[in-house]
């Protein structure tokens, strides 16, 4: 059970979705420095999304981490 459970969280953890949503005015703002050379902004702006998409991930990966070393510690000690 435990398993299936855990199949069934990675593939929705890997799986991408398709999105195309896309704020216009910072879509323009990046296209634009681009196309000028300065790519100052659209690294900023990439570092962010980078930032937000992982943040989740290692808040819960160590939740995890200190759940499953407290019920190691309390099973050896019973």
């Amino acid at each position: 059970m435990k398993t299936k459970i855990f199949g069934i969280l990675l593939f929705l953890m890997t799986s991408s979705v398709v999105s195309s949503a896309q704020c216009a005015m910072c879509r323009a703002t990046l296209e634009n420095n681009i196309s000028n050379g300065n790519i100052g902004i659209a690294r900023g702006i990439n570092f962010g999304i980078l930032y937000l998409f992982v943040a989740p991930y290692l808040f819960f990966t160590l939740i995890a981490f200190f759940w499953y070393r407290t019920s190691k510690r309390n099973a050896q000690s019973v």
